[in-house]
């Protein structure tokens, strides 16, 4: 089996300029096949469509997340309402502030263990998946490699 087999074909991104609120929406409301249950994450992608970054709803908590609040024991006191009014400021960030640069992917010919490899080893859930152009086809998750190997382990492949 290889990553085109498994990956889930590419319906929504995001773009470098896009608002982190713009963000948040596409990730609530993606589509993941026919249904719009939203994604965890989405690749970005310039003009051209070449991919230049992902976002995670990892990323946009970690925007919403003052650096500095990591030094404090916020066990000892809270605000209520803080994270609400950090969020709202946060909103008109561009996506290109927040992504990660540096993204994992798998070509579309690439074996299973390769991409369980990638997803160990660096610690993703999600590959972004090329194809022969070079442009993102689809996303790979780790969900659907996960059911496909439980498969194989409880002998449910079709016959």
């Amino acid at each position: 089996m290889k990553a085109k087999d498994l990956m889930i074909p590419l319906q929504e991104f995001l773009k470098p300029d896009n608002t982190l609120k713009e963000a948040a929406n596409i990730l609530r409301t993606a589509k993941r096949d026919e249904e719009r249950i939203g994604v965890k994450g989405l690749p970005v992608l310039d003009a051209d469509g070449n991919m230049v970054g992902f976002v995670s709803i990892r990323d946009i908590l970690k925007a919403v997340f003052p650096p500095y609040m990591s030094l404090m024991n916020l066990g000892d006191f809270t605000w209520d309402g803080m994270v609400e009014d950090i969020a709202k400021k946060a909103g008109n960030r561009k996506v290109s502030e927040i992504m990660a640069k540096k993204v994992i992917s798998v070509d579309e010919d690439a074996p299973l263990m390769e991409c369980v490899d990638h997803m160990i080893k660096n610690n993703v859930k999600r590959l972004p998946v090329i194809g022969k152009d070079g442009k993102v086809v689809g996303i790979l998750y780790e969900r659907d490699i996960f059911y496909a190997i439980t498969k194989a382990m409880l002998n449910e492949n079709s016959k």
